[in-house]
């Protein structure tokens, strides 16, 4: 058992329905497998399941748990900040291949 931490500007929807909930809200959670650590009362940069970069968002909350299937997992609250322009996500977008997700002809 063990804690895997975010880095400060990642946070990556895995579901369209959770983004689109942020987005259409202003207020959103995700659910993660495993335990994990948020940067709690930071904004980063929320990406789409697609990799592009979409929002700044503050975390509110980041809770580990085990669920009733005993799977651990991290439910994590959010805020919009605002979304991002065309040139901003882009731009934020390229950074996150070269820093996170690796080579873009490999994802």
């Amino acid at each position: 058992m063990g804690f895997q931490t975010e880095f400060n500007s990642v946070c990556k929807f895995k579901s369209d329905g959770e983004l689109y909930e942020l987005l259409e809200y202003g207020r959103g959670k995700m659910v993660k497998k495993h335990f994990r650590i948020f940067p709690t009362g930071q904004k980063v940069i929320a990406y789409a399941p697609d990799n592009t970069a979409v929002a700044i968002v503050r975390i509110l909350a980041s809770i580990a748990e085990r669920n009733f299937q005993g799977e651990e997992v991290t439910q994590v609250e959010m805020e919009l900040i605002r979304r991002l322009t065309p040139d901003e996500s882009r731009v934020q977008t390229a950074l996150a291949y070269e820093m996170f997700f690796g080579d873009k002809e490999q994802a």
